[in-house]
């Protein structure tokens, strides 16, 4: 009976064995099967994007070719204007500083002018000042001397009572 049992135990194992790879096997076939399928249908998928994917690329590079140029032409007359740009506001610059540089000078200038001009008026001003205040001094003297002269000959005093007459306001001399 001992040599039974290993035989037993050989045909359990062979049969269970055999089941496994043919489990295996049916498991491998379906998975082929599906993989099949999921190629043809991505193989379609694949194709209807080419249809509609391949006149977009061939648009789209004769629409680059055809900017391409252009937009050469386009960069390069950019740096053209630039350049052009950088000039002027160079010339601008330089033209603005000389003017402001001559309207400082014309400024200084025209101070000048009105300061002598205003120290010319008031010398003229104290001289006309000073010539009209000295004979009207002396007028205003000579009829205070003729008004005291008559009021002693008259015999009046002059009352306390009375305000004295105001003479003659005279500006004092301005001493330019």
């Amino acid at each position: 009976m001992q040599t039974q049992l290993p035989q037993i135990v050989s045909v359990v194992f062979t049969v269970v064995t055999a089941l496994g790879v043919l489990l295996q096997a049916l498991v491998l076939l379906g998975m082929y099967f599906a993989i099949r399928k999921t190629t043809k249908e991505f193989r379609q998928t694949t194709d209807e994007f080419k249809t509609h994917l391949i006149p977009a690329i061939t648009a789209a590079r004769r629409l680059i070719e055809d900017i391409s140029p252009k937009l050469k032409i386009a960069s390069s007359n950019l740096v053209e204007i630039s350049h052009t740009l950088r000039h002027q506001a160079t010339r601008v610059s330089s033209t603005m500083d000389n003017v402001v540089d001559k309207t400082n000078v014309q400024a200084a200038r025209v101070d000048e002018v009105l300061k002598s001009v205003v120290d010319s008026v008031e010398h003229a001003a104290g001289v006309v000042q000073h010539a009209a205040a000295v004979p009207i001094r002396e007028v205003s003297g000579i009829m205070a001397g003729l008004r005291a002269g008559f009021d002693v000959l008259r015999g009046k005093e002059k009352k306390p009572s009375e305000p004295p007459v105001p003479e003659a306001q005279v500006p004092e001399e301005v001493i330019p």
